[in-house]
């Protein structure tokens, strides 16, 4: 077999993806943001470029051959497991064995789909606790999102002592995150991957304001924004589906998500400012550092600006001890 698809052979081989989704430390809203990701994704009319990675699983009842197989794409098949995937949280009752099982009645493929999900995010995406949140942002759905590989992290902290750094919003359309939190974020200008136009050139496009990253992420209104849900606390992926259904339902009932990252950016020469539009055509200048997410009815403040000095103090007052000490 090629690498990639021997590799899932290995994985599974020495167990370490059959355990992954069990035992995994992580937070019940961020398995629910993988997975409402990944519909997104999927459901999308470009997932043919946007669905990427796509998975790759070994079949349960032949593990010898992939029941999802990058050469061989089924979304149809994808869609139907993924869509067991999210029926079964309605289940709440039992252990996670018991919940796992009646996933395999549904669908045999539901739950490899799962492992898979949390197995192959290669971000380090963490539940923000409230002490720990940026209050101006207006939703308690606040991650710590460090999307970049070790050695990406590494060439940003050299050109930071070089050049400094500063903080600006990324915004994108939800479906377009399952591939960032795998494949990291990618200068997609001038490429199938481009959604909106490159009217500034060739780059990651950023701003300092608020109002035009949550234009790019699809949310067109901003109003009072709603008071914040309770604060969800995190939890093992086995625990996860033995929550209450208020905390279960969170994101995945939600068919209008929007999201937006705010960003580090170095402040080199390379970075043109464009008014508050600013390209960055150098991707090893830009890692997240946050992901804000709103559901339906809840809505953001257009109005903040990361160069103000109240707002970068207070990112530097929860991003020094989240991000430096990681």
């Amino acid at each position: 077999l090629p690498l990639p698809e021997l590799c899932v052979f290995s994985f599974y081989t020495l167990g370490v993806m059959s355990g992954a989704a069990e035992e995994v430390a992580t937070g019940a809203e961020v398995v629910d943001l993988l997975v409402a990701m990944c519909r997104a994704a999927l459901e999308s009319p470009r997932k043919s470029i946007i669905f990427e990675p796509y998975p790759s699983v070994v079949d349960p009842n032949d593990p010898k051959t992939l029941a999802f197989n990058p050469k061989k794409k089924n979304y149809e098949r994808l869609q139907k497991a993924l869509d067991s995937v999210m029926s079964i949280r309605e289940m709440t009752q039992g252990s996670y064995l018991e919940i796992k099982k009646q996933m395999d009645k549904l669908d045999p493929l539901a739950h490899p789909l799962l492992q898979w999900i949390i197995s192959s995010n290669r971000s380090h995406i963490v539940k923000l606790p409230l002490s720990r949140q940026l209050k101006f942002m207006h939703t308690s759905h606040q991650f710590l999102l460090l999307s970049s590989p070790p050695a990406k992290e590494a060439r940003f902290r050299t050109a930071k002592k070089l050049y400094g750094s500063t903080f600006a919003f990324h915004g994108s359309h939800i479906e377009n995150w399952h591939s960032v939190l795998r494949n990291g974020l990618v200068n997609a200008s001038y490429t199938k991957l481009q959604l909106h136009g490159a009217a500034y050139g060739k780059g990651i496009y950023l701003s300092p304001i608020s109002s035009i990253s949550f234009g790019y992420s699809g949310r067109k209104r901003f109003l009072r924004p709603a008071p914040p849900p309770p604060a969800c606390r995190d939890l093992t992926v086995a625990s996860f589906f033995q929550q209450s259904r208020p905390i279960q339902s969170r994101f995945l009932q939600s068919r209008n998500l929007n999201c937006i990252a705010l960003c580090e950016v170095i402040t080199s020469k390379d970075l043109q400012k464009h008014g508050n539009i600013w390209v960055c055509p150098v991707s090893d200048h830009v890692c997240t550092r946050f992901f804000f997410v709103y559901e339906d009815g809840q809505v953001g403040d257009a109005n903040i600006n990361t160069q103000e000095p109240k707002v970068q103090k207070e990112i530097m007052r929860v991003i020094g001890t989240q991000i430096y000490s990681s």
